[in-house]
């Protein structure tokens, strides 16, 4: 396998540069600046709350369609996915492919008002609205870069396949990426894989970080408060299990991070309740702490729930029933990390170098978790611009600099299609 040096990487893209059919795509972003920004209002005023990106996704399969993309098609899961023509290579090669995606999805629930806000501000179109900059910038940026390369009618050495992927906020758990990955007669020939999202031209996330979500759940025979006094309590039994697990200890490296998100049960207060539920997430560079912090939940539940069951039968010897627990897992985000002389690294600095950039590494919980967990080279970079308020109704994105975000993917990508193409 062929690995670029910092030098030959840099060479790469020089020569890239200089190429009539680059000239022609950059041309292109430098020319629609506002048929960008009018396509991500546009966007913006979709709902796509998780598990609800149906409209986004025909959106954008109308959008990949009128670009000129080919073979546009929306799968099992809710992705839509196009490739860019390529009349000199076969629609049936089994050859590499370099992937640049978007997810579709934001973290606003079913009814959010949306109403995106358009307005121009020191020379730089601004949008405010949810959704705005994560991921109204990854998707549009994708979408832009469609059409850069078809209307240049750049020669491709290698498949180009843009993916607009549902499921990546949230309980989506990456359902998108991770249902691409599954099917195998694809996903076998990803040679690398660019996720565009949110806004910038700075950093890139190389790290994956790694997540685990659970569930708990505690059930009972519940009663009256008074009737029924001494009946194991669920809330109770959470209770003691969720403090037992905020006491463990965290190591400072690899960084490690516990959370106690939602806790919830009851009917009245002068009601025993039936059921307490509670959700929570860890957070972790390495897998094995992530393991040892979901061996310590095991071990806080079922600790407590037959403390309580105890408690109640020594209290009240004929007690009505007892406590029992189920630990459901409600997300699994892998930990992975982008070796740092890969070549689709060596290439995003050797992009960075060329426009004046400078390549900030970074940690991240993004689309690139899953590929960079089956060893398949990926980063996720922002599509230019600026942003704030990521996650709230305040959301917001200014196009300033949004052309040289552009160029910086659209140079990486090109960059990856000859490297996959030497393989």
């Amino acid at each position: 396998m062929a690995f670029f040096t910092r030098n030959s990487a840099f060479t790469r893209v020089t020569a890239l540069a200089a190429k009539r059919p680059v000239h022609a795509a950059f041309a292109w972003l430098h020319g629609n600046p506002k048929t960008i920004t009018d396509w991500q209002a546009e966007l913006c005023a979709i709902p796509a709350p998780p598990f609800g990106e149906q409209a986004r996704s025909e959106w954008l399969a109308a959008r990949f369609t009128a670009a000129g993309l080919a073979q546009v098609h929306t799968d099992a899961a809710g992705n839509v996915l196009a490739f860019l023509p390529t009349p000199h290579l076969s629609p049936e090669s089994t050859g590499p492919v370099v992937v640049v995606s978007a997810h579709l999805d934001t973290v606003f629930p079913a009814g959010t008002p949306l109403n995106p806000v358009l307005t121009h501000v020191d020379g730089s179109d601004r949008l405010e609205a949810p959704g705005a900059c994560d991921n109204g910038a990854g998707v549009v940026g994708m979408l832009a870069i469609a059409h850069a390369l078809v209307r240049a009618e750049a020669p491709l050495p290698a498949h180009l396949l843009f993916l607009g992927n549902v499921g990546e906020e949230g309980e989506g758990d990456l359902r998108g990426v991770r249902h691409f990955y599954a099917q195998r007669a694809m996903a076998g020939r990803v040679a690398a894989h660019i996720v565009l999202d949110g806004a910038g031209a700075d950093s890139a996330v190389t790290q994956a970080l790694g997540s685990r979500r659970y569930q708990v759940a505690i059930t009972g025979p519940g009663g009256h408060s008074f009737t029924d006094a001494g009946t194991p309590n669920p809330i109770a039994a959470i209770a003691s299990a969720l403090a037992t697990l905020a006491a463990t200890p965290l190591p400072e490296e690899p960084r490690t991070t516990l959370n106690l998100g939602t806790i919830r049960g009851g009917t009245s207060v002068n009601s025993i309740p039936e059921s307490a539920t509670a959700a929570i997430d860890f957070r972790s560079t390495s897998p094995q702490e992530l393991l040892r912090l979901e061996v310590a939940l095991h071990r806080a539940v079922e600790d407590a729930v037959e403390r309580w069951n105890a408690r109640a039968k020594a209290q009240v010897p004929h007690v009505r029933g007892s406590l029992a627990f189920t630990i459901s897992t409600i997300g699994d985000r892998p930990a992975a990390q982008l070796p740092d002389d890969s070549p689709l690294l060596e290439a995003l600095r050797a992009v960075d170098r060329h426009l004046g950039l400078q390549t900030g590494v970074r940690l991240g919980s993004t689309d690139a978790n899953i590929p960079l967990s089956l060893n398949v080279p990926a980063v996720s970079i922002g599509a230019g611009g600026e942003g704030g308020g990521a996650h709230t109704q305040a959301e917001w994105y200014s196009a300033k600099d949004r052309e040289v975000g552009l160029r910086r993917v659209l140079l990486l990508t090109l960059s990856m299609l000859e490297w996959a193409a030497e393989q």
